[in-house]
C-alpha cells in the first residue's frame, strides 16, 4: 500500500464489513433485551445500520470502486466478546441489559473513531459527496452513543451481590477503622502536649 487512496478504500471496506456484521448483532441484542424501551432502541439502530450500509455502498459507487471481501476484525472481536459472555455467564435479564448497553457503547466508540478518520481522508482528497455520506453515518452513531449513555445512567442491577451479613461486616470494619484513627490522633496529641509544656516552662525561666 503506497497511497492515501489505497488506505481510504481499505478503511472504507473495513467499515462496510463492520456495519454488515452489526446488522445481525443488533437484531440479537434486541431479542435479548428485557426492557421494551431498550429493545426498541436496538431495533431502531438496526434499521439505521441497514441504511448506513447502503450509504457506504454509495461511497464505493461514487469512487468507482468495488469493495473487496473482507472481515472487520475489530467489530468481530467485540461481537465475539458479547456472544461469549451471554453463552458462558448466563446473565439474569437485568444484568444482560446492563451488559448489552455497555457492549453497544464500546461499538459506538469504535465506529465514531473509524468514521472520523474516514471523513478526514475523504476531505483531504476532496471527495465531497463521499464525505457527506460518511458524515450522515457519523451523526447517527453519535446520537446512538448518547442514547446508550442515557440507558447506562438509569439501568440499575436488582442485586448488588452482597447479602445483609456482608454489609454489616463491612460497616463494622469501617467503624473500627474510624475508632483506630481517632485513637491514633489522640495519642499523637498527648505526646505533643508535654513538649509544649516544657517549652513554656523554659521560656518562663
Amino acid at each position: 500500500m503506497q497511497t492515501a487512496h489505497e488506505l481510504f478504500i481499505h478503511e472504507l471496506t473495513d467499515m462496510l464489513s463492520a456495519e454488515r456484521q452489526l446488522v445481525e448483532a443488533l437484531g440479537k441484542q434486541a431479542e435479548e433485551s428485557s426492557r421494551p424501551d431498550l429493545k426498541k432502541a436496538f431495533e431502531s439502530h438496526r434499521e439505521q445500520t441497514e441504511k448506513q450500509v447502503q450509504r457506504l455502498e454509495q461511497c464505493f459507487d461514487e469512487l468507482g470502486e468495488e469493495p473487496e471481501e473482507t472481515e472487520c476484525k475489530g467489530i468481530k472481536g467485540l461481537i465475539e466478546e458479547h456472544d461469549s459472555f451471554m453463552e458462558e455467564e448466563d446473565p439474569s435479564e437485568d444484568i444482560a441489559d446492563i451488559f448489552n448497553v455497555g457492549a453497544a457503547s464500546k461499538v459506538e466508540s469504535y465506529e465514531i473513531c473509524a468514521y472520523e478518520g474516514l471523513i478526514r481522508l475523504a476531505d483531504l482528497m476532496e471527495h465531497k459527496k463521499v464525505s457527506k455520506l460518511l458524515g450522515q453515518n457519523l451523526k447517527e452513531e453519535e446520537q446512538t452513543a448518547k442514547k446508550m449513555e442515557a440507558f447506562a445512567t438509569k439501568l440499575k442491577p436488582e442485586q448488588m451481590g452482597m447479602d445483609d451479613e456482608e454489609l454489616e461486616e463491612e460497616e463494622e470494619a469501617m467503624e473500627e477503622d474510624e475508632i483506630s484513627a481517632d485513637s491514633s490522633d489522640s495519642e499523637s496529641g498527648a505526646r505533643k502536649s508535654p513538649s509544649r509544656s516544657k517549652s513554656r516552662r523554659g521560656r518562663a525561666a
